[in-house]
């Protein structure tokens, strides 16, 4: 539940709650009166911690620290996360042997550095008529690669365009 959602204090509009105190131990259930008058003695705030519970769970705490706290926790969940990009190399189906070796390079860095890889082939004019030049182009690429892949998606065509998607090998 994200931060902003929680009611504290007079914005929690339930008769009873199911308390739990300061120090972490649960009070039962209490008139919101009460529930009320016990933070204010303890001068901290009455959070509303699970208001799908029936009756409501509510804790007293200090809200800023208890915000700061859970902003703290998505942060930390946010940094666990890994990115994966996507990334696109174009050629074309009469491309020469160097520029072949130099673009494979390239896509064997992408793959090293976790990013899954689009490898695409521009037709233009009359090349349509011979598509399977662009077939061989994205064998020799996998040819190339020599197996530090995964072929996640083998070659079709999309329109003027032949492409395959390639993602890097699961590290065990």
């Amino acid at each position: 539940m994200a931060v902003t959602e929680l009611r504290i204090n007079e914005a929690i509009r339930v008769k009873e709650v199911r308390l739990i105190d300061e120090n972490g131990e649960p009070m039962g259930v209490v008139p919101i009166d009460k529930a009320l008058e016990m933070a204010k003695a303890a001068e901290l705030d009455l959070i509303e911690v699970a208001p799908q519970a029936e009756p409501p769970v509510c804790k007293i705490l200090d809200y800023g620290k208890f915000k700061f706290s859970q902003e703290k926790k998505i942060k930390e969940s946010k940094k666990k996360q890994k990115l994966i990009k996507m990334k696109e190399i174009r050629m074309q189906p009469k491309i020469e042997e160097h520029d072949m070796q130099f673009k494979t390079r390239h896509n064997r860095d992408f793959l090293d550095g976790g990013n899954k890889v689009k490898v695409t082939v521009r037709f233009r004019g009359r090349e349509l008529a011979h598509t399977e030049r662009g077939k061989d182009v994205l064998d020799k690429v996998l040819e190339l690669l020599e197996g530090s892949f995964i072929l996640e998606r083998s070659p079709i065509m999309e329109g003027r365009y032949m492409s395959m998607t390639i993602s890097p090998k699961g590290k065990k």
